[in-house]
């Protein structure tokens, strides 16, 4: 009998993360688990790319500050219940599409990801660039995934009653300095 469980690559058992040596320079430490965890949860709910919606839900999962930004209490146990949900109710409808709402130009050399999680994924690099850092983290990433309507991620967040507006905002205030 053939195990469901995904076989790790020998760069994975090494320790050494399947993205390279770009990731490691573009993203926090964070970061870099919850695109290691994105892929897992991929591969493990039989879908061709990391799309947005398992970038929100490793985010959830690896990084306290972006959970922290949407907020605690029920709208986060909600929003976990939705992406949960994905790979057994209303998600199966997304395994043979490829997450593209055509709005944003495809970012080549992003391996594996849907042009809006990889489009995401530069925009986050983007983000930090601008506030003057070096490496993108999750809170980064969270602001880029609600900023396309048409990305999966969205459609979760609306399911969950959060409203992405309110994401970028809190987003924004996260960053301000405080006195």
């Amino acid at each position: 009998m053939r195990s469901r469980i995904p076989r790790q690559s020998a760069g994975e058992q090494d320790g050494r993360r399947p993205d390279g040596p770009d990731l490691d320079a573009r993203f926090s430490e964070e970061l870099a688990s919850v695109v290691t965890g994105a892929r897992r949860r991929a591969v493990r709910d039989g879908d061709r790319q990391i799309d947005t919606a398992h970038l929100l839900h490793s985010l959830l999962e690896y990084d306290p500050e972006a959970r922290a930004v949407l907020g605690d209490g029920p709208q986060v146990v909600r929003l976990l219940g939705y992406l949960v949900q994905r790979s057994i109710g209303y998600g199966l409808r997304w395994q043979s599409t490829v997450e593209d709402s055509g709005a944003v130009p495809v970012v080549s050399g992003v391996a594996g990801f849907s042009p809006l999680a990889a489009a995401a994924m530069e925009d986050a690099c983007a983000r930090a660039a601008r506030r003057g850092v070096d490496r993108a983290c999750g809170v980064d990433l969270l602001a880029a995934l609600v900023t396309d309507p048409q990305a999966r991620a969205v459609e979760v967040l609306g399911r969950a009653a959060v409203e992405p507006r309110t994401v970028l905002a809190r987003v924004e205030n996260h960053f301000e300095p405080t006195a």
